[in-house]
């Protein structure tokens, strides 16, 4: 029989033999996935997208590898999240204080759209190349709302939703006209704060007071000739000119020789796996566990539409096992969640918190979103780590429905029911709360609420009248949050990371492994018990999210702890 390892191992050490110097590349156009898919499907379906950790871990490991010279990366319009772009920034900070240089080239900044985001992304580079035909969006920060009441009373329905408080606007588009006043007022300050990130951030990038990078802001859109000029890219240069330029910089001495383009994903695994493995086996390593979707109970479900859901059984599960496993010396807690189901979310935070009194650190560290419910599951970490930009916060609930009986009425359709009791059919959509009603929904939300901040004043060491006024169902950006204490320190995965070994007692070298990692035979074989690490995996939906009629009629799948607005950044 032929051994396929002998057939591949020449040509591994061709590759090797074509030069002995790198050049590490990203190509952000494809987007950038914050967590590893649990199931083999969607790990086929995610193929060409990088996750965060590895782009970190690649990018900081090249810095100490001398064979590595240089990093490129490529840049479009397309928006990323925002805390993704920081997390970025800072990966790229600590490639460049190594003293190698850095090129972030683009077609166009938003070619006929914004292109804000992705600009203060390449400000983090030395050196910024455009095409000529290529367009700067820089024209500041928009945060859209629509709303529809309008619409939606002209179909017929009604909405009848009681929060707490005035800040928890998680259903606005369909119960208001506009903006309320403390819905304009949360927005405009989270505009103003990403907005003073991205202008500090621009300005000291590229040798600009904030004063003129206003100005700047305030006359962009830019065609390429104007960008070179007005000192916001350093030439204009198609990609073969752009990586021409950079590969002869490294050329070998005799001209004959030029340096390895190599992914920064394809060199992150080809050079970490060996030595974490023999980490692991002796010092162990630290866990990394993702929350990204909406939190509900049961298990964690990924679907091709509609995204994922995240599974109290499912994560409560992996934390289970993170305590049994003596490998794992930390945990760091990824969450991108803008919350849902109250009770998920307090398993949730329950297993981090007992993680942490098993002796096990637990930091959690969030992405762009993490807030409600997703700020609620990290209550019970160590340590709360977020980026300045970050949307966390929405300490608040809500609860409702829609009445649907105007809609039925128009196509014709009637509904009866038998009930047994005088609230037995309150969560029909055919009729309108009853007084009686309304006073068991408003002792639930208080309930919810008085539960929710009592648990933020512990974990935060804070008073209820202090958490009450962080609170209300307000969104903060993680610079804000940082400034009430709602977060410990401003900062990404890396500084998790960090934090993690310092806390285990563990040495800068030790691995980061996502958790739990499971092997084929382990996603076929039934667990044990719900102690087992099988019992942490993901389950493939055809729908996700979408099988919940509730969210197609303005109510969120995962449930009252959800946190208002779409929040795309651009």
């Amino acid at each position: 029989m032929v051994d396929a390892a002998k057939l591949i191992e020449p040509l591994s050490q061709l590759r090797h033999r074509r030069g002995t110097s790198v050049i590490l590349e990203l190509d952000l156009t494809e987007g950038v996935g914050d967590e590893s898919p649990g199931d083999p499907i969607s790990q086929i379906m995610a193929k060409r997208r990088q996750r965060l950790s590895e782009i970190v871990e690649g990018v900081r490991r090249g810095a100490r590898d001398p064979r590595v010279r240089a990093l490129i990366a490529r840049i479009d319009g397309k928006p990323l999240g925002f805390a993704q772009v920081q997390e970025l920034r800072r990966t790229v900070a600590a490639f460049r204080a190594s003293g190698k240089p850095t090129v972030a080239w683009s077609e166009s900044f938003g070619e006929v759209g914004p292109g804000t985001v992705p600009y203060y992304l390449a400000t983090a580079f030395d050196e910024i190349a455009l095409l000529p035909s290529g367009m700067l969006g820089l024209t500041g920060v928009s945060v859209n709302a629509t709303f529809l009441r309008d619409t939606v009373e002209k179909l017929g329905v009604e909405y009848e939703v009681g929060a707490r408080h005035e800040y928890k606007t998680a259903v606005n588009t369909f119960t208001e006209r506009g903006l309320t006043g403390p819905h304009r007022e949360a927005t405009g300050r989270i505009v103003e704060s990403l907005n003073e990130q991205i202008t500090e951030g621009i300005a000291q990038r590229r040798g600009l007071t904030t004063e003129r990078v206003r100005e700047l802001t305030d006359r962009g859109p830019f065609l390429a000739t104007e960008a070179v000029s007005e000192g916001l890219v350093d030439r204009l240069a198609y990609r073969d000119e752009i990586y021409a330029d950079l590969l002869d910089r490294f050329r070998a001495d005799d001209g004959t020789e030029e340096p390895n383009l190599q992914f920064v994903s394809r060199y992150q695994r080809r050079h970490a796996f060996t030595p974490r493995v023999t980490t692991a086996l002796h010092e162990g390593y630290v866990a990394l566990v993702s929350a990204s979707g909406i939190l509900v109970p049961g298990r964690s479900r990924r679907a091709p539409v509609g995204g994922s859901v995240v599974g109290s059984d499912t994560l409560a599960a992996a934390f289970r096992s993170a305590r049994r496993d003596p490998r794992v010396r930390a945990v760091v807690f990824r969450v991108d969640s803008r919350g849902g189901s109250p009770v998920a979310s307090d398993v949730i935070r329950r297993e981090v918190r007992l993680t942490s009194e098993a002796g096990i650190p637990v930091i959690a560290t969030m992405g762009d979103i993490a807030g409600s419910g997703g700020y609620y599951v990290t209550l019970g970490a160590d340590a709360i780590v977020a980026h300045p930009g970050t949307l966390t916060g929405s300490i608040g609930v809500y609860m409702g429905k829609a009445v649907l009986s105007g809609l039925l009425g128009k196509l014709g359709i009637s509904t009866e029911s038998i009930d047994s009791g005088e609230h037995s059919g309150m969560f029909h959509s055919d009729r309108q709360f009853s007084e009686s009603e309304w006073q068991r929904v408003n002792t639930m939300l208080d309930h919810l609420y008085d539960d929710f901040t009592a648990k933020v004043a512990e974990a935060r060491g804070m008073t209820r009248e202090r958490v009450h006024e962080l609170a209300r169902g307000r969104v903060w950006t993680g610079s804000d949050a940082h400034a009430g204490g709602l977060v410990d320190h401003l900062g990404g995965l890396d500084t998790a990371v960090r934090m993690a070994r310092e806390k285990a007692g563990l040495p800068a070298g030790v691995p980061v492994r996502p958790y739990p990692q499971q092997s084929p035979l382990d996603r076929m074989k039934p667990a044990e018990s719900s102690e087992d690490r099988s019992a942490a995996r993901v389950r493939l939906d055809a729908w996700g999210a979408f099988t919940e009629v509730s969210s197609g009629l303005g109510f969120p799948a995962g449930g009252p702890l959800t946190m208002p607005g779409s929040w795309e950044i651009r």
